[in-house]
């Protein structure tokens, strides 16, 4: 592989950040990296700048805890695309102040690209080293190559300190949009192209030095419940292994973000995997994944980004080297692709704020109305995984409040994309059920038992109108409103 050993190439000049934050129009289009790699110091003089800003924002996912933080409270945002993570974003989405898109993660740069949004005006991009007609990124591929084809121009952030030997993790290629061939890799550990993200040398607006320390990803303990989880989580993974014969020569799985998502990441590593491989082809890296790593677990590892908690950068900064020789990060066109996650039999693994009687989940608003993220890659994961698996405990708001419910307030994922729920209180193998045997294992494993009176007494109200799939619709959403 190519390497380069400069942060900013002979030739090309630096400008400070206020002055780069200056190239971007008033009311521009500007793509941002994201996930764990956004824009910090352009964003922060963005949001400082006193400018009558309304910018179009999409990014990878979230675009950093800076601009999803500072530009909502400047009152600098007029849309974001495509998930929200930040506290600060989702109370000015859910308040109605910036507008917000969501959508599958798989189809962000195929969407900016077509200019679902406008024709995209400048792109900023945090980079650990730029060149006259290159950059490569810093801990996420993202939708930063898809990002910089579409803008008219580019400002590259290089932040010194994130280590370069990162770079040697980076595949950067990515697809064209469609019409196109299907994506032509044969294996999770695969690589396509390299760790330059390539454009006209016209394109190059602005190059700022900076040297900004990782923002780590705000994990935190399981709660006991969340321990359960993962227990039977893992339980029905280890039968899985000894039974499926889809198994038989490798596992690939794949795990959503977040403090449960991590917990069983983690204690995959407690599976049993015999002469198999075992591989991960996701949208993530978290912390979990590195403590794999470190076990020699994976024979392959494939994500888009790095999304690490405090105890991972720290891994990440001490030893470059573990995670830019065991994991390739890719363009989420290429990560999260459906076909990708079909041909390698991936087990999908993802949480949700609710499942319904008959397995309909909804990962993204509560009661159906407050954006809690987005949909994020769990519906690429979900609708095409080998086996698609929802984790969550069974109640809410200390007890109160009841996960499992008649109806689903939002649906991201029909029943057809979810073949297994998982709560504290047991497991809800789906596959192959009718709608009312589905119910009965929905409420007989998952639900917590003093929500199942209820639940029951609900089925029993539809059952009387009938229907494949029955539901009472004066009541369905009760539950949502005690």
């Amino acid at each position: 592989m190519q390497e380069t050993t400069q942060r900013v190439a002979d030739g090309v000049e630096t400008t400070d950040a206020a002055a780069a934050a200056d190239l971007v129009p008033d009311d521009g289009i500007v793509p941002m990296s994201g996930l764990s790699a956004g824009p910090k110091d352009i964003a922060h003089e963005l949001a400082t700048s006193n400018r009558d800003l309304s910018l179009t924002v999409p990014a990878s996912a979230d675009a950093g805890f800076v601009a999803d933080t500072e530009l909502p409270n400047a009152d600098a945002l007029d849309l974001r695309y495509p998930f929200s993570a930040w506290p600060n974003l989702k109370r000015a989405i859910n308040d109605g102040r910036v507008d917000f898109v969501d959508d599958h993660l798989s189809v962000v740069e195929q969407s900016v690209a077509q200019g679902q949004f406008g024709d995209p005006d400048v792109a900023v991009v945090e980079a650990l080293a730029v060149g006259e007609n290159w950059l490569v990124p810093t801990t996420a591929v993202g939708a930063v190559p898809g990002f910089v084809a579409a803008a008219d121009a580019v400002i590259a952030e290089v932040n010194e300190a994130l280590p370069l030997e990162l770079q040697h993790m980076h595949d950067t290629w990515t697809p064209a949009t469609p019409p196109r061939a299907p994506l032509s890799l044969s294996d999770p550990g695969e690589r396509l192209g390299d760790q330059f993200v390539r454009f006209d040398p016209e394109k190059l607006t602005a190059v700022v030095r900076t040297e900004n320390d990782p923002i780590p990803y705000p994990f935190r303990e399981p709660s006991d419940a969340e321990a359960a989880i993962a227990d039977n989580a893992l339980d029905f993974l280890a039968d899985e292994l000894a039974e499926n014969p889809a198994f038989s020569e490798r596992f690939a799985f794949e795990v959503g973000i977040g403090s449960l998502g991590n917990e069983i990441t983690e204690r995959i590593g407690d599976l049993d995997f015999g002469d198999r491989d075992a591989v991960y082809f996701g949208e993530v890296a978290q912390d979990g994944l590195l403590d794999l790593l470190e076990a020699g677990t994976l024979s392959a590892a494939s994500a888009t980004a790095l999304v690490l908690g405090e105890d991972g950068v720290n891994r990440m900064l001490d030893r470059p080297e573990l995670v830019a020789d065991n994991v390739v990060t890719r363009s989420m066109s290429v990560s999260n692709d459906p076909g990708l996650i079909r041909a390698f039999g991936v087990v999908a693994i993802n949480t949700a704020v609710e499942v319904d009687v008959y397995g309909h989940t909804n990962s993204s608003h509560v009661r159906g109305s407050q954006l809690l993220q987005g949909i994020g890659g769990s519906g690429d994961f979900a609708r095409n995984g080998l086996l698609s698996m929802m984790v969550l405990p069974s109640t809410a708001k200390d007890g109160e409040v009841s996960r499992i419910v008649p109806m689903a307030s939002h649906v991201d994922h029909p029943d057809h994309d979810v073949d297994v729920a998982v709560t504290e209180h047991g497991v809800a193998d789906l596959r192959g059920l009718t709608p009312d045997e589905r119910f009965e294992a929905l409420v007989g494993e998952c639900a917590h038992p003093e929500f199942r009176p209820a639940l029951r007494r609900y089925g029993e109200r539809a059952a009387e109108g009938g229907g494949h799939m029955p539901h009472d619709l004066p009541t369905a959403f009760d539950m949502h409103r005690e």
